[in-house]
């Protein structure tokens, strides 16, 4: 477990790269927000979380669950589940978007930039 990573991921790094790629400032890992959000934009007051299907449990094909131990992994992925819905239950009723990118989304990087484009282009009225 001490092996896996909390920042700086694979997956958190590629859409970094996108990111810069694309022209996007942005800041990491805002301690004031809640679930530590890995981008942020404060100017648009955007967020970007980016999960790993696994341990925010996805449900595709990278993210079920392990075939033993469940008594140990079953509470800690719900845990996470239920602590990310909190975190962005939290950021929207402080009035910032959210957009939540998969690691298997990441993967496809065009699909991953029309996105992040989407998102961070829309302005609410």
């Amino acid at each position: 477990m001490r092996g896996n990573r909390a920042k700086d991921t694979a997956p958190e790094m590629a859409v970094r790269r996108l990111l810069s790629k694309l022209g996007y400032r942005y800041r990491l890992h805002a301690r004031d927000l809640p679930g530590r959000p890995d981008v942020v934009f404060r100017a648009r007051r955007k967020v970007i979380f980016v999960h790993g299907c696994f341990w925010h449990q996805h449900g595709c094909g990278i993210g079920g669950l392990p075939g033993s131990n469940l008594d140990y992994w079953l509470p800690k992925l719900l845990g996470n589940v239920r602590r990310d819905g909190e975190n962005r239950s939290a950021l929207t009723e402080s009035g910032w978007g959210i957009l939540v990118l998969w690691e298997c989304e990441v993967a496809d990087e065009p699909r991953a930039q029309m996105r992040i484009r989407r998102f961070l282009e829309w302005f609410p009225s």
